[in-house]
């Protein structure tokens, strides 16, 4: 695909206003809809979390160009997490509990990958201190290539204009427009941090064996959540599907409806990880971005602030 020169990663303030955003804001299509949302809950704080660990690697960063890539994706991703924490006032509004699934993402964030490595005090110890920090930004590059190959697949996306609310539509795309714009970081850090190509392959096919599941399942869990609280009981039978059936809607869903994309899709991206040869700058298209960017509404308003 192809690419621009490099540029400096900038944050773009942007504001939302979901007031007039109804629930089913990808028309016709709850199960989407409840899938996509999900994700406003598991970001802000996945988002603070990637802000916390970069900060804490920029002194180990020997790079000039890479620091300030670095600097500009923490900028980027705080935007990110308050966008999307804004996001679930708009859940709330139209009634739906959240802190039950609020309560794993913290206790995944906080906790679990904070700074007492698993959640367990007798570990948090100085020797283990920068293994630590590498295992956690090598989970983060293998989050973001998630989050690059979505952010790609929602440039080439034409459905949620056709069919969704403008204001949301704009969110998921601005966003998603970043993670394309600054898809290498998270992979180039991780490299720049490990000591040998050997152990950076090894590590991020470990890490990938762990993210993949997870990431999986937290989406999954994201959308069960709001299935079972929908007024709908079509919908909320959604929620009692096991994993298997689930994935196959997500299939159905996204090869008819084109609203998310296949976990066929979400399966091949993580076999072009597997490859020696990988790289994210091959993922995405970072023009296409920057062009949506360009007349994303949110992003322009914000340039005259």
């Amino acid at each position: 695909m192809t690419t621009t020169e490099r540029h400096q990663l900038k944050a773009r303030r942007v504001q939302f206003n979901f007031d007039d955003t109804p629930l089913y804001w990808l028309r016709d299509d709850p199960f989407s809809t409840h899938m996509i949302n999900g994700i406003h809950l598991l970001l802000p704080e996945g988002e603070l979390w990637f802000c916390r660990v970069y900060n804490q690697a920029l002194p180990l960063i020997t790079d000039e160009q890479l620091r300030a890539d670095v600097e500009g994706f923490i900028r980027q991703e705080a935007v990110h997490s308050r966008a999307h924490s804004k996001a679930q006032i708009y859940l709330q509004r139209h009634g739906l509990e959240l802190d039950e699934y609020l309560d794993k993402v913290n206790w995944l964030f906080k906790t679990f990958l904070g700074e007492q490595p698993f959640g367990v005090k007798a570990l948090e110890r100085k020797a283990f201190r920068k293994q630590w920090l590498v295992l956690r930004v090598g989970l983060i590059a293998a989050i973001e290539h998630f989050t690059g190959v979505l952010g790609q697949w929602a440039m080439d996306n034409t459905s949620w204009e056709e069919t969704g609310d403008p204001a949301m539509v704009d969110l998921f795309k601005w966003h998603l427009a970043e993670e394309v714009e600054h898809r290498t970081v998270a992979y180039d850090l991780f490299e720049h941090l490990c000591r040998t190509q050997l152990g950076f392959y090894a590590g991020r096919q470990a890490l990938m064996a762990i993210v993949f599941p997870l990431f999986i399942y937290f989406l999954a869990e994201g959308g069960r959540t709001l299935y079972r609280q929908d007024a709908d009981p079509a919908v909320q039978k959604l929620a009692k599907l096991p994993m298997p059936r689930l994935l196959q809607e997500l299939e159905r869903v996204g090869n008819t409806t084109r609203n998310v994309p296949t976990f066929t899709f979400l399966v091949k991206a993580t076999l072009r990880w597997l490859s020696p040869s990988f790289h994210p700058i091959d993922e995405g298209d970072t023009q296409q971005a920057l062009d949506y960017l360009a007349r994303s509404p949110a992003a322009r308003a914000a340039s005259v602030h």
